[in-house]
């Protein structure tokens, strides 16, 4: 089984890089499965349909979220919940009676009789802006409730901040042949690694963005934050269109086992 996986597609000009991009890409890897983060692809906020549906023109099999899940919530609830929803969000978002979060935890797609499991959560260190359920003890639950002849294998998204706390979930997954992600940090990292036990890991899949930005800001957005310290004012993304686009290219055998990760970094323009 092969898969691409492309992170944080950011706004709109990043659209368009995906789009030119993406098919050479797949004419390279031959890909069963494209699966594609998109917490910031709505101007730097979580999704809305319009631009779901756009990724959904390109062929992805599947979209995560991250802590951007309420930034368009309530535009886009009726498209969660439907049959032809193609994005699953965290599956340790806690949810408030208040406002309760539409959408799968996580979903098993088929292709060609090939069937992936795709399990989306969120860290909780340094993400104070978001509750969330324990990852460890919420991707332990679901896998015991997941028949194990159901799927050929899996990917986990972990949108998280501390890198402490995603290679202790590799770890806790040592033992559960799968590809293990990690999402939010916007920088592509140098740490892809498959484990003896035929666990596949990086640390940031990278974003799909502004080439020259501050992980996606105008710098002259975020220079007076920086020289102060002062929160205050509007952070712009950054328009120029020079851009980077990440991801990484994973196989997998017919038993679960991750047996090869290959990541690209391809920088262009407009």
């Amino acid at each position: 089984m092969k898969v691409l996986v492309f992170w944080d597609i950011y706004g709109r000009i990043w659209r368009s890089a995906l789009k030119k991009e993406i098919w050479a890409l797949r004419e390279k890897y031959n890909p069963d499965f494209v699966l594609v983060n998109i917490d910031n692809i709505s101007s730097g906020r979580g999704a809305i349909e319009k631009h779901i549906r756009e990724m959904e023109q390109l062929d992805v099999s599947l979209m995560m979220w991250g802590d951007h899940i309420l930034d368009n919530l309530p535009k886009i609830t009726d498209y969660l919940n439907s049959e032809e929803s193609k994005v699953i969000r965290p599956a340790n978002f806690l949810e408030q009676d208040y406002y309760p979060i539409a959408g799968k935890w996580f979903k098993i797609i088929e292709k060609n009789g090939k069937r992936l499991l795709v399990i989306h959560l969120l860290g909780s260190v340094f993400m104070n802006h978001v509750w969330v359920e324990n990852p460890y003890i919420k991707i332990d639950k679901i896998l015991k409730e997941i028949d194990e002849d159901s799927y050929d294998a899996i990917v986990l998204d972990f949108h998280k901040e501390a890198s402490s706390e995603w290679y202790a979930m590799a770890h806790f997954l040592e033992k559960t042949p799968a590809f293990v992600f990690g999402t939010h940090t916007h920088v592509q990292t140098n740490d892809e690694l498959i484990f003896p036990s035929w666990v596949g890991v990086i640390w940031d899949v990278g974003m799909t963005g502004p080439l020259y930005s501050v992980i996606w800001a105008d710098f002259h957005s975020v220079r007076k934050r920086m020289l102060t310290g002062i929160q205050k004012g509007k952070i712009e993304q950054s328009l120029d269109k020079n851009y980077v686009v990440n991801g990484i290219f994973v196989e997998f055998w017919d038993d679960k086992k991750c047996v090869n990760l290959e990541k690209f970094r391809i920088r262009n323009s407009l």
